[in-house]
């Protein structure tokens, strides 16, 4: 991704976006009304009322919620939206990172938690305690593509492969113009600057999937499992992708890796990825799109994603994360499930989807649209 206005990252990302509108539409092509939670907040909810704009409301209630970071921009956009309409509903959601916001509802703190990673079989037992008479889902709402983000001026291009990455990240390579990044520039004046590597020191499912992508594509070069915690060498931490943006904006030298919305909005350059494909593919939400639409159920219970990041179909990049939104199957607390249903179902929505891509996100597979609306429905 180039440098703005002359091929850079808010010029072309956003063009990317703009022509990726249609994906956003064809993903939520399922007929909106075609289940019950698509129309109304379900059964059960006999406070829902009729709101603004089409959306329906679950009544008064302040929802709190926290977790992921990756999801953060989309939260902001369909929490204006829907208290817009349904001003009786207040939703107050943090982004402190997707093992927080697991730990947080686990304890009973909140009414839902964002996470980019899927509670392992022991937290989904620990959830009985907090979901009397059933256990925790997970409803996935939007994906998209984990840019690496770099720093490097007079570099407007620059194109890394798994091997390479996972070298820099784990303290292998540690200068601009070592000889593996210019085998894969070639003819690229790459200087000498010491490489600076950021990564995020809070638990994180940017991180686990991130890593996951390392481990599946380059384990010989990063010999770690993945999770929400760093284990790689040497770098610096830094809480929130936020943050970690802004220190690869301010920091010559500097790499880090983190949702596209937050390059897009800090105007950095990011990583082009040799996956092997005809050609480099960059992060935008067509090729993560396209990425995504191959993954395919975690198991035949819950509708937890595995997403393929071993993929060389062209045009498809591979490191992307799935965000969900993880709530109860029975037990959800009755002084404000009425509003979080409702608010769920807008989200799943096509109303709440359909303009995702412009905020830098991913289109998720129909199919996996339309199996959330309806799980929505049967949740109590």
């Amino acid at each position: 991704m180039k440098p703005l206005c002359k091929g850079g990252p808010r010029v072309r990302v956003i063009g990317a976006l703009a022509a990726s509108g249609a994906l956003a539409l064809t993903a939520c092509s399922a007929n909106a009304t075609s289940s019950p939670s698509a129309a109304s907040p379900g059964a059960g909810s006999a406070k829902a009322s009729a709101g603004a704009a089409g959306i329906a409301c679950g009544g008064a209630a302040t929802l709190q919620a926290s977790g992921s970071t990756a999801q953060q921009y989309a939260m902001k956009y369909w929490i204006k939206n829907y208290t817009r309409a349904c001003p009786d509903t207040k939703i107050n959601y943090t982004g402190n990172g997707s093992g927080d916001g697991q730990d947080e509802f686990l304890q009973g703190k909140t009414a839902f938690a964002g996470s980019d990673s899927p509670l392992s079989g022991e937290q989904i037992d620990q959830s009985e305690k907090v979901c009397p008479g059933g256990h925790a889902v997970h409803l996935p709402m939007v994906g998209g593509p984990i840019a690496v983000g770099y720093h490097l001026p007079g570099v407007d291009r620059l194109i890394l492969d798994a091997p390479t990455l996972a070298k820099i990240f784990n303290g292998q390579i540690t200068t601009w113009n070592d000889p593996a990044i210019a085998a894969l520039n070639k003819g690229a004046k790459l200087p000498s600057t010491p490489i600076k590597q950021f990564h995020r020191s809070d638990s994180s499912g940017t991180t686990d999937n991130f890593t996951a992508y390392l481990g599946a594509v380059a384990p010989d070069a990063w010999p770690y499992e993945h999770g929400k915690e760093w284990k790689g060498k040497g770098g610096t931490g830094v809480k929130g992708s936020s943050d970690l943006a802004a220190q690869v904006q301010r920091t010559a030298g500097a790499i880090g890796y983190f949702e596209l919305p937050y390059a897009v909005a800090r105007m950095i350059r990011t990583v082009s990825l040799n996956t092997g494909a005809p050609a480099p593919v960059d992060a935008n939400v067509i090729s993560a799109s396209q990425a995504i639409a191959g993954a395919q159920p975690a198991g035949d219970s819950d509708l937890v994603l595995k997403l393929d990041y071993t993929t060389k179909a062209p045009g498809a990049y591979p490191i992307d994360v799935v965000t969900y939104e993880i709530v109860c199957s029975k037990g959800n607390k009755p002084s404000t499930w009425p509003a979080t249903k409702a608010f769920l179902t807008y989200v799943a929505s096509q109303k709440g989807q359909e303009s995702l891509t412009f905020q830098g996100y991913a289109t998720l597979p129909a199919k996996v649209v339309d199996k959330v609306r309806t799980e929505i429905g049967g949740l109590s």
